[in-house]
């Protein structure tokens, strides 16, 4: 049915689309509470340089 060499670049190919495929999930995953987290510090860093600036 399959010689070795078919064999391996069937694994090859699971094996790269199954890391795209759970990169894909880890990014769509942590990429939004980064990004979320980044623009909450810079709010809370610039009401703060503000309230230093009236003060």
């Amino acid at each position: 049915m399959f010689d070795f060499d078919q064999y391996l670049g069937f694994l090859a190919f699971l094996t790269v689309v199954t890391i795209g495929f759970w990169l894909m999930i880890f990014l769509i995953s942590i990429l939004p509470y980064w990004i979320g987290g980044a623009l909450l510090e810079r709010f809370k860093l610039s009401r703060e340089a503000k309230k230093k600036e009236k003060a």
